[in-house]
């Protein structure tokens, strides 16, 4: 299974999500920063697909209340014929703060809270209460679907999350080789919560950028890599687990120099993080990144960055129809 994440920005997503089914990908994902609302958007590519799944990857559990959420996905399930799955995660102090006016506090426990209530909201038997250190919930009625939750991951207290309660890990800028290691903390704390963790789906996001002008395509997956190192601490710390270089390019960054913070990405990030390079070496890649055990669907994602030359023929190369 393959999934893509809409491009950005991509005004006309039922369109966009007519090529995707063509294509053969097996789900379209749609992002939420700013700009587009994730519901309306699918809603409209419900409407006009058949086949291909559909899935937030991801909203924020600051900007929605756990009510809202649960009864977007439930309305937005019925729309696609049962095809949704609800991706959700923290996003960053800047957009929480800046744009929600909120306070970015325990994420972990915003996150777990949030999941939890929405996947009661949505699947329990009868009716909901729910007393939780930020959310209460007293007496009201189950909505009855079987909507998937999905939580974006990163650290050990964000994955102990998704092994409690989600039916799905996100995970991004975790190298690929070591998702089964990082697994390793979500399947014990599902244990510990007695859930199996096989019945927990892995997706994680796979930048990726495809020309016949490779140095294009590198040049755009380390925009990509830049882009998040730079300005998430979380994706930063992430990184420099397993790379040097990683405070090199969140520097860069923090001092206004994109392309210090572009060159400052190192050939080790590049093959540990991303699908980059030509149409043949970019279907290896893939490949190879499927066909780890861990792996259940990764999610091919264009950087934002992308001239539309890379983001079409990354499109259409990575697609399963052409694979």
């Amino acid at each position: 299974m393959t999934g893509l994440l809409a491009l950005e920005p991509t005004d006309d997503v039922a369109t966009f999500a007519q090529r995707v089914e063509r294509l053969e990908y097996d789900s379209l994902w749609t992002g939420e920063l700013w700009g587009r609302d994730s519901f309306v958007a699918l809603t409209s590519a419900a409407e006009a697909t058949d086949e291909v799944g559909l899935g937030t990857a991801i909203v924020n559990v600051y900007g929605r209340t756990p009510a809202t959420l649960a009864q977007a996905a439930a309305t937005l399930d019925t729309a696609s014929d049962g095809r949704f799955r609800l991706g959700l995660g923290t996003s960053t102090a800047k957009v929480v703060e800046d744009l929600h006016s909120m306070s970015f506090e325990n994420p972990p426990r915003r996150t777990h809270e949030t999941a939890e209530l929405v996947g009661e909201f949505l699947t329990a038997e009868g009716r909901v209460s729910y007393d939780g250190e930020l959310f209460s919930v007293a007496d009201f009625p189950s909505m009855g679907r079987d909507v998937p939750v999905y939580t974006a991951a990163l650290g050990p207290a964000m994955r102990r999350v998704t092994g409690r309660v989600a039916d799905g890990w996100l995970p991004h800028n975790i190298p690929f080789h070591d998702l089964a290691n990082a697994f390793e903390t979500v399947a014990e704390t599902a244990r510990e919560a007695d859930r199996d963790p096989a019945s927990i789906t892995v997706a994680p996001y796979v930048p990726s950028a495809v020309s016949e002008d490779r140095e294009a395509a590198l040049r755009t997956a380390r925009g990509h890599i830049a882009y998040y190192v730079g300005s998430g601490e979380g994706y930063r710390a992430a990184v420099a687990a397993h790379y040097d270089g990683a405070e090199a390019v969140a520097e860069a960054w923090r001092e206004g120099d994109r392309e210090g913070a572009r060159e400052a990405v190192t050939d080790d990030m590049l093959e540990g993080l991303t699908v980059a390079g030509t149409p043949e070496e970019a279907r290896e890649q893939l490949d190879g990144v499927a066909a780890l055990d861990i792996i259940d669907e990764p999610i091919v994602v264009i950087p934002s960055g992308a001239s539309d030359e890379v983001a079409d023929r990354t499109v259409e190369t990575l697609a399963p129809a052409h694979r």
